[in-house]
């Protein structure tokens, strides 16, 4: 087996897990890959690089670090169909949800195949500049938002071409159901199990109150116009972000890529859920 190991920045108490990683996936047997040559590595025999535009015979990636390690990751590799797990550094790990203490068990479970694979939709964002690089995927969500004003911003929206709504607000998030449990839920949007077909569109601190998050299907294509009093604004795919202005226009729709995440024998959506919002745990059950 061949895993490609990735992280970000690390801090220094999290670099002893990093070097106890690669000594346990090397007494399992797992050859051990990374994209890039960080000073952690250099020097370690163990670890051989791979082109990241390639990838060629990489059969896991295992990442270190919080959900937004899982991002970039799947971003580099979902093109690949290379399927995704995560050791969590971070804080919530909503992603990445594998707790160091488990670190052992969750290598002896890949090894030996005690996995499933579940697939997760993705967003594409098309536009009438280029933004991004190309590379416009993302795993979580798309937002739009004010920047340079405390002024509210002005979001018309429309669904395969048809007008829904105009949004008066801070901005607006259109979320997977994989990002339904980010920046889309501190919103006030809802929980969307992942293999539900849709899109949540949540709006940001809404000035009209009868706005609330909507569900809607992922087989159509939703566009924005946006204006304001300010000349940029922010739009941002998962972790990464662009200066835009009111001549973009701007439509998401569902991607043709998609990330397979890596479920362990005994885990779930539901699950990770429970565990994490500390769901159940009321005295009174």
């Amino acid at each position: 087996m061949n895993i490609l190991l990735y992280f970000q920045s690390l801090k220094e108490e999290d670099h002893s897990i990093v070097y106890y990683v690669i000594d346990y996936l090397h007494e399992s047997g797992i050859n051990i890959f990374s994209v890039e040559r960080v000073a952690i590595f250099e020097g370690n025999p163990l670890v051989k690089y791979v082109n990241k535009t390639e990838l060629h015979g990489i059969d896991i990636t295992l990442t270190l670090g919080g959900d937004g390690t899982m991002l970039k990751a799947a971003n580099l590799v979902s093109k690949h169909g290379i399927p995704i797990i995560g050791i969590n550094l971070g804080r919530l790990g909503f992603l990445s949800s594998i707790e160091k203490t488990k670190i052992n068990e969750a290598i002896n479970k890949l090894k030996n195949g005690l996995y499933k694979i579940e697939e997760r939709s993705m967003i594409e964002l098309k536009c009438n500049y280029p933004l991004f690089d190309g590379n416009q995927y993302a795993l979580n969500d798309f937002t739009l938002h004010k920047r340079d004003t405390s002024s509210m911003i002005t979001i018309h929206s429309f669904i395969n071409g048809t007008y829904l709504n105009t949004y008066w607000a801070d901005g607006i998030i259109v979320a997977t159901p994989t990002g339904s449990t980010g920046y889309s839920l501190a919103c006030g949007g809802p929980i969307i199990f992942p293999e539900s077909n849709s899109f949540v569109v949540t709006p940001i601190a809404p000035h009209n109150l009868n706005v609330r998050p909507i569900i809607i299907n992922d087989d159509v294509e939703i566009s924005f116009e946006i204006e304001g009093r300010a000349d940029n604004f922010l739009c941002t795919l998962d972790s990464r972000y662009e200066t835009i202005t009111d001549e973009y226009k701007i439509s998401i729709s569902k991607s043709s890529y998609s990330t397979k995440l890596i479920l362990l024998e005994g885990s779930s959506f539901g699950k990770t859920i429970r565990e994490k919002l500390l769901w159940g745990l009321d005295k009174r059950n």
